[in-house]
This record gives structure tokens, C-alpha cells and sequence, in this order.
């Protein structure tokens, strides 16, 4: 639970913000309504929503950052929308290219979310850029996420020294989950690396393949007298309840990455 003195912080930081007659940078967004969604996640983090973007690894990142600095988050989104860019922890610069602050979209995503979901995952494109308006299959291309750069995130954009990874493919998936939890429970974060359509969406492809970020939350239940596992993430917007079985889990369950 964030300190109530943080949040009385953030919610000065939007107000001076709010009086700012610095112009953004950002063509077609509006600072109202960014002003108005970044009230709305300080008030609950879970309405970050990547939309029909493939941003699931930014968006798991900002997600932790609301709820564990809710000040950096909203530093972070003042300094990108004035202009162009923000230091990360470890004193990184990360900028926003010119095309997308230009870019004509249309914003089924949330403007705030599209302004920093878009940066960060752009930020570790070197062949594929971010593209709004291409084709589903550009679309994805630009925003694969991959292990290394989610644990790049996590020490610098949330401050975490101590980065673990735990690829569950093959074995340790029981283990790697439980860990994730004590992490959790403990104050820090873990994000897992999973097949959408086969665990969340109930939709099993012919191939199990990692496709989605997800982040874990601090619910675990573990039952193998009836083979099933229960857990709940963050994700699209919401949090979910995850209940199947253990062959499920473990067929499209991939990786998880932790920092604390």
C-alpha cells in the first residue's frame, strides 16, 4: 500500500501540472484529458490499458510504477508531454521520436497510456518501429518484448536492483510461480511471460508459443490433490482470476522475471 503522504504528492505534481503554460509536444493530444486519465490511474492503476496496442510489457511496467511511485509516474509523464522525454532511475534518457508524437491515431487506447506505452517500447526497437495504424502483423513486430529489456525496465524504470529470471518451459513452473509470490508479497514485483490464447483466453493454439506479459499479483493457491492452480494478474486493463489445471498452467506458462 502506497503511503497516503506519496499520493498527496502526486495528486500536488498533476495540480502543477495542470498550471503549467508550457506547451506539449505531442500533436493531437489533449493535456486535459491526460491530466483527467492520470487522475484516474493515481485513483486505480489498473485502468492502464494497452487497448488493441501490443504493448502488454510496457504496460505491466507502468502498472507496478503507479502503484509502488506514484510521483515518479506522474514526473514521468509531465516531463515526456512538455518535452519529448524523461531521465529513467539510473539517469537513462528516454525520448519519444518526432513521428510518433505526430502520428495521427485513432485513440481506442487511452492518450496518456498511448504517450508513455508507446515511448517505452519504442525505446528498445532497433528493426520494427511502433505504428498505430499498420497492419496487425507490424503491429505486433514492434511491440515484442523481450526478457532482457523487461528487466532493463525493472531496474530502471521501478528502481529494482536484485533482477531474477525464471525460464519455466520445461521445468520449474511450480517453483518459478511461488517464488514470484514470496517476491511479491514482499514488496517487490514479477512479471510473467505467457500464452495468451491458452491461458487466459481459453482458446488453445496447436502450438504453445510466449506471447503475452502479464503481471503477478499476490494471490497463490496451489492445490495438487485437485490439480489445479488459481492466481490473479494484471492485464488489458483489469485484473484477472486465473483458474486451471496444472497441465494448462504448465504448457503456457513461460517465463517470469522478478526484481526486489
Amino acid at each position: 500500500m502506497v503511503n497516503s503522504d506519496v499520493l498527496i504528492l502526486a495528486e500536488t505534481a498533476i495540480a502543477d501540472f495542470e498550471r503549467s503554460k508550457v506547451p506539449g509536444v505531442w500533436t493531437g493530444l489533449d493535456q486535459q484529458q491526460i491530466m483527467a486519465e492520470m487522475r484516474a490511474r493515481l485513483a486505480n492503476p489498473f485502468q492502464i490499458n494497452q487497448s488493441s496496442q501490443p504493448f502488454c510489457g510496457p504496460a505491466t511496467i507502468i502498472f507496478e510504477l503507479v502503484r509502488k511511485h506514484p510521483l515518479a509516474y506522474i514526473e514521468l509523464c509531465r516531463s515526456l508531454f512538455q518535452i519529448g522525454g524523461f531521465h529513467t532511475q539510473t539517469n537513462r534518457w528516454i525520448s519519444s521520436p518526432s513521428y510518433l508524437q505526430q502520428t495521427p491515431v485513432n485513440f481506442k487506447i487511452p492518450q496518456v497510456d498511448w504517450m508513455v506505452l508507446s515511448t517505452l517500447r519504442e525505446s528498445e526497437n532497433m528493426l520494427f518501429s511502433v505504428d498505430p495504424n499498420a497492419s496487425e502483423l507490424f503491429r505486433n513486430l514492434g511491440g515484442i518484448t523481450k526478457p532482457w529489456e523487461i528487466a532493463g525496465w525493472i531496474q530502471e524504470i521501478l528502481g529494482y536492483q536484485r533482477i531474477d529470471y525464471n525460464y519455466a518451459y520445461l521445468f520449474r513452473d511450480l517453483e518459478g510461480i511461488q517464488k514470484a509470490h514470496q517476491i511479491v508479497k514482499s514488496g517487490g514485483v514479477a512479471l510473467a511471460l505467457v500464452n495468451d490464447l491458452g491461458l487466459l483466453l481459453n482458446q488453445p493454439p496447436l502450438i504453445s508459443y510466449p506471447s503475452h506479459w502479464v503481471a503477478l499479483l499476490d494471490q497463490l493457491n496451489i492445490d495438487l490433490n485437485r490439480n489445479i492452480i488459481e492466481f490473479n494478474i494484471f492485464t488489458w486493463g483489469q485484473e484477472m482470476q486465473i483458474k486451471v489445471d496444472l497441465k494448462t498452467f504448465k504448457t503456457y506458462f513461460w517465463a517470469v522475471v522478478t526484481g526486489i
